[in-house]
């Protein structure tokens, strides 16, 4: 067995099934689920048909690296989305349609990390998961940098020590981030660019929540965009990560791609050429699709656009809750992120997620998830304005000296 196995922490979604163990909901209240990123938007009815009008591909092994069609699909959409010159994204060499953004992150970490060279992996904290366990298991150490709010919410890489930066392999971002929302500027992807270049590592930028944002003039920035800008039109050192799974509300579908630079596609693809874990022809035609269109990318962003207009008003009367730039989650502060957690479920038959259980505790022994939970707007609108109208009663009733410290942390 793989002794790295033992250093992996049960995934946040085990150790809430554990916390809520016992617990007694309210059998006259529905069950509102808003503890994971799973969208429950209509999948586009163009996608399933598709999908299902193709069928006949299930004949046939795919190909690593999926079909010509898509790829162009997916450089010629990346192209549109982050004006990218023309071209410079190719097809052939810095594409690569994965099964959704999860295995890719963790096959890409197997793939790219040289266990022999003391190294590090530098992700945010809080972070997904699937991050510190890619590390792990590829022989790697994960070094946390904690969100922090005086930087909008995203870690200040200045704040890593010179002696990180030298054994870092791969730095993680995402941009949006899950769970705070916070986007990358141009000048802050620029930033660790430049960091990569001098300290020669990846910088892996994870941006499956990048269509979901509210203001239409202001989509959020993406690292290729920032490399290109900078006149690094190659992409080196750079590899992104995309989903259709929040862009098209399509999770099922397990449909992604990695794109970057070419030097690092080229051995990604051998190792998924052993992986064996190519995808579906169905799927492939599915995907064209959804990366073609955009009018259904619109309609899901204003869905959610109206999720946060209806519910943020509700709960900012008794917590501290602020719209996101982006991404479909609150992250507000509470007084214990697990006992609110259980006495929510317990009173209103809502599920959340301790912010603790998404994050890991720093050197000082700080849990910068301490204190906070993450509340999932992936229900539909009817069920998001109920759920906050439950949370907001709730609140009110719990003992007022907890009710007097959320009033206290809001007007701050």
């Amino acid at each position: 067995m793989n002794p790295a196995l033992t250093k992996l922490q049960p995934y946040p979604f085990e150790r809430l099934r554990t916390l809520l163990a016992g617990a007694q909901p309210p059998n006259h209240l529905p069950h509102i689920a808003m503890y994971i990123g799973e969208p429950r938007h209509p999948a586009p009815p163009f996608v399933i048909d598709a999908l299902t009008h193709n069928m006949e591909g299930l004949g046939s092994y795919p190909l690593t690296a999926g079909i010509l069609p898509l790829r162009e699909s997916i450089a010629n959409w990346l192209t549109r989305r982050f004006k990218l010159p023309a071209g410079s994204v190719s097809p052939e060499t810095m594409v690569l349609p994965v099964n959704g953004t999860r295995e890719a992150l963790f096959a890409f970490v197997q793939a790219m990390t040289d266990p022999g060279k003391q190294p590090l992996l530098v992700m945010p904290n809080p972070f997904y998961q699937i991050y510190e366990g890619a590390a792990l298991l590829a022989g790697a150490e994960p070094y946390f940098m904690p969100n922090d709010a005086a930087h909008s919410a995203l870690p200040d890489l200045d704040r890593v020590p010179a002696d990180v930066w030298k054994r870092c392999q791969i730095l993680f971002l995402c941009s949006p981030s899950n769970p705070t929302g916070a986007v990358a500027s141009i000048e802050y992807l620029q930033h660790a660019l430049k960091l990569a270049e001098q300290y020669d590592f990846i910088v892996a930028s994870d941006e499956c929540y990048s269509e979901i944002y509210f203001d239409e003039t202001k989509p959020p920035a993406g690292l290729l965009q920032a490399a290109a800008a900078a006149g690094n039109t190659s992409y080196e050192r750079c590899v992104v990560f995309h989903s259709l799974s929040k862009r098209s509300s399509v999770p099922g579908l397990r449909s992604g791609f990695v794109a970057g630079d070419a030097r690092l596609i080229k051995p990604f693809l051998l190792y998924r050429t052993y992986h064996g874990s190519a995808m579906p022809p169905p799927a492939q035609i599915a995907s064209i699709a959804a990366w073609n269109d955009e009018t259904h990318v619109l309609e899901n962003r204003n869905l959610y656009r109206q999720k946060f207009g209806a519910v943020v008003p509700i709960l900012r009367e008794v917590m501290p809750v602020d719209m996101p730039e982006a991404a479909f989650y609150l992250w507000p502060e509470v007084d214990n992120d697990e006992r609110f957690t259980r006495e929510l479920f317990e009173q209103q038959h809502i599920t959340l997620l301790p912010g603790s259980y998404i994050a890991r505790p720093m050197a000082d022994g700080s849990n910068p998830g301490r204190g906070r939970v993450r509340i999932s707007l992936v229900a539909k609108v009817p069920e998001c304005i109920e759920a906050a109208s439950r949370i907001r009663e709730f609140v009110k009733n719990r003992r007022p000296s907890i009710a007097v410290r959320l009033g206290t942390e809001r007007a701050s």
